[in-house]
């Protein structure tokens, strides 16, 4: 009893550090876009690929995946991240980024539940409707023009994820998370490749384009995952993807601070139910 609290603590740290560090994820990735002027999936495949490079350098001469299983695992976690991507990505060009980020981060969590939970417990119920009515209240947009294919490709994006929370909470041997990461994001980042290279993927040599390239690979993407795929390694999969609502939580935080945007009541309302939606699923997970 002693050893499995701090193994929670330690699982939940890194999930909550994975969802914060995705919300600057956006914020950089829309720097990126706006100095380069890349498309979006442009964007999205310069996080993969160079996210996995700095992924295998952080490696240390570990070296490719020696096992049949291993190499299964890293051909689905990079076709999942490549799926993700380009279907969030085509969302976002068919709606706009709260849209699209609120309905793929939102459904994610629906997603795993029906998948993975046998019996719905009350306070997962609790905690999934809550993550959902907090999101709509921190990104409602009454004007929006309403897009049944931005619908069609963020809940894609959105299956994409969960499939990925599935897959990935069940350890396969001679695969660490870094591992997993750093093969899963080159081998996304090549599927990605194609289309990108069709979109144009030149980016001026400018100091502060290559800062930002570095720190959407690095970071959010890198770092992020790794620690999101640690923290799957000893919590349920619902509370992995419930994690993931941090991004949009944290992205209007660091918008409305850094670049003026400001946060209506109902926002930080949204914001508030967020937080103990989130709450309720740390302290009330469901059983592995």
């Amino acid at each position: 009893m002693s050893l499995a609290l701090p193994t929670r603590a330690r699982s939940s740290a890194a999930l909550v550090l994975a969802g914060v560090l995705w919300g600057t994820g956006g914020l950089a990735g829309s720097l990126l876009a706006r100095r380069a002027g890349l498309h979006p999936i442009a964007v999205a495949d310069y996080r993969l690929l160079v996210g996995g490079a700095v992924a295998v350098v952080l490696l240390k001469r570990r070296g490719l995946p020696r096992t049949p299983e291993a190499a299964k695992r890293v051909l689905a976690v990079g076709g999942l991240f490549a799926l993700f991507q380009a279907s969030y990505f085509a969302a976002v060009a068919l709606s706009s980024v709260s849209v699209a980020t609120m309905t793929t981060i939102g459904a994610a969590p629906v997603m795993v539940t029906l998948a993975s939970v046998r019996k719905l417990r009350r306070w997962t119920l609790v905690s999934v409707t809550g993550t959902l009515a907090g999101l709509v209240l921190l990104q409602w947009s009454p004007g929006e023009a309403f897009s049944f294919g931005g619908l069609g490709f963020a809940l894609l994006a959105a299956a994409g994820f969960a499939t990925l929370t599935l897959v990935t909470a069940k350890p396969v041997e001679g695969l660490d998370p870094l591992s997993t990461t750093a093969f899963g994001c080159l081998t996304g980042g090549l599927l990605l490749l194609p289309v990108a290279g069709w979109s144009g993927m030149a980016i001026p040599l400018h100091a502060d384009v290559l800062a930002i390239v570095c720190y959407l690979g690095a970071i959010p993407t890198a770092l992020a995952y790794a620690a999101y795929l640690r923290g799957l390694a000893d919590a349920h999969p619902v509370l992995g993807s419930l994690s993931a609502v941090l991004e949009p939580l944290t992205a209007a935080v660091l918008s409305a601070a850094l670049l003026g945007e400001r946060l209506g009541v109902t926002a930080w309302c949204g914001a508030a139910v967020l937080v103990a939606a989130l709450v309720v699923g740390y302290w009330r997970p469901e059983p592995r």
